[in-house]
């Protein structure tokens, strides 16, 4: 298990990288050239600034029961595929039973921007968000390693 990071505009990289040092789990972190992110812990990863550079880099370098923290729903589709356990900023973790309706509402939306509707954007973000992406973190860290120890 490690956490891999899609850091461009992440608010809870930080967080993340504190879980992985107290719990002792490799964390890469992974940016475009746009944004310097520097770590105690964390490898770091520039990619090229460009359309789905960062989540083609995570993508393959993703590995079976890693923890992928992304607000990107297609990053997170083709996470599952790997196996992986995708998560996003706000501590809902993406699945099978509910990533299918989360890539339609992308689909329309983004219909519906190109159609000239004006979209809301996101809410300022509040400390009960962190919160409950840490609680929901660390009780994700806890099912992997359950399941780990007894695929052994």
């Amino acid at each position: 298990m490690r956490i891999l990071i899609d850091a461009d505009g992440c608010p809870v990289t930080k967080i993340a990288e504190g879980i992985a040092f107290r719990e002792k789990i490799p964390c890469i972190i992974f940016c475009d050239t746009a944004h310097i992110i520097k770590s105690p812990y964390a490898q770091v990863i520039i990619c090229e600034k460009g359309l789905d550079s960062v989540d083609f880099s995570i993508l393959n370098r993703t590995c079976e029961n890693d923890i992928i923290i992304t607000q990107d729903y297609g990053l997170a589709s083709m996470c599952l595929v790997k196996k992986t356990f995708p998560i996003n900023q706000n501590g809902l973790r993406y699945t099978n039973e509910n990533i299918d309706s989360m890539l339609n509402s992308r689909y329309i939306s983004r219909k519906a921007r190109q159609a000239g509707i004006r979209t809301k954007g996101p809410a300022k973000r509040k400390p009960e968000q962190d919160e409950k992406f840490r609680r929901n973190l660390e009780k994700l860290i806890t099912y992997i390693r359950s399941i780990e120890k007894d695929s052994y």
